[in-house]
């Protein structure tokens, strides 16, 4: 986070469900997971500056994929945190939209870490922020977590292990309720125990690539694209562990290290230029 004497710029990071698990569903309709999340080095940038009223303005490649209404998510937050103070807000939109990276809510919670800077004001506690949506608590904190419950059931590992990823989009916008009310089974185990130490790696990936997504199924079959990304990370050297991200599009690959990491985006790149690629790292906040 950056701090002047007026303006104060907080980055939103991408959010990777690394697995996710499906456990149930409440008789109000919201789903239980079991999920383990980190964050990536890439993401959305939201700056707040001192004003009179509340505002928000956007630009970047994916600005054009979401309106600023009286709805919108980071407007939601920052009255959430104080409805009577006012900040002009500008959000950098480089995420895709509807792509299960969390986008929205990062943004959210990168906003609430910004304006309470901003305004002198500590941050709402994670009952206070999920009616805003299921995966703002998360954002709030960025480390690797576990998220079990709706998403208010939250336990800190602290930072990740640095992993070498590739993110890969190819441009299809999931709506997360189509996949989540494709799934066949909404009763699934949850996280197999004894997780090994994160920081023991060839052990965590091995333990990871017995875990599961369960909305994959059902978002292949929304967009059976997401099947052919999976297969061309697959297929590049050094890869070592591939999944679909939330309810997708997004799709990561763990490599092995940097030079296959790079690699692998230069040649998706080549072979899909209308695919969205980037290469990342895990972020800490």
């Amino acid at each position: 986070m950056t701090v002047s004497s007026d303006t104060v710029t907080a980055f939103a990071p991408a959010k990777l469900n690394l697995c996710m698990h499906v456990t149930g569903q409440r008789p109000d309709g919201y789903h239980t997971l079991d999920s383990l999340v980190m964050f990536a080095a890439t993401g959305d940038t939201i700056t707040a500056t001192h004003a009179d009223d509340l505002s928000l303005t956007m630009d970047g490649p994916f600005a054009d994929g979401l309106s600023v209404e009286a709805d919108n998510l980071v407007l939601r937050a920052a009255r959430l945190l104080n409805p009577d103070r006012g900040a002009r807000i500008h959000l950098h939109k480089a995420l895709p939209v509807a792509a299960g990276l969390g986008g929205g809510s990062s943004d959210a919670a990168a906003a609430l870490r910004a304006l309470a800077t901003l305004w002198d004001m500590p941050l709402p506690s994670t009952a206070e922020v999920l009616p805003l949506g299921a995966d703002v608590p998360v954002c709030l904190n960025p480390e690797l977590l576990r998220m079990e419950g709706i998403g208010e059931v939250l336990t800190s590992f602290g930072p990740a292990p640095m992993l070498d990823v590739v993110l890969v989009n190819p441009g299809v916008a999931l709506s997360t309720p189509t996949v989540f009310g494709g799934l066949a089974q909404k009763e699934n185990p949850p996280l197999t125990a004894e997780m090994p130490d994160p920081f023991e790696i060839d052990a965590w990936v091995g333990w990871l690539s017995g875990q599961r997504n369960d909305l994959q199924a059902p978002a292949v079959a929304a967009a059976p694209v997401i099947g052919t990304v999976q297969e061309v990370l697959n297929a590049q050297p050094g890869s070592r562990l591939v999944r679909m991200s939330g309810s997708g599009a997004t799709c990561f690959g763990i490599f092995e290290d940097v030079a296959t990491r790079d690699a692998a985006v230069a040649a998706i790149r080549a072979a899909h230029p209308d695919w969205w690629v980037q290469a990342s790292e895990e972020w800490n906040l």
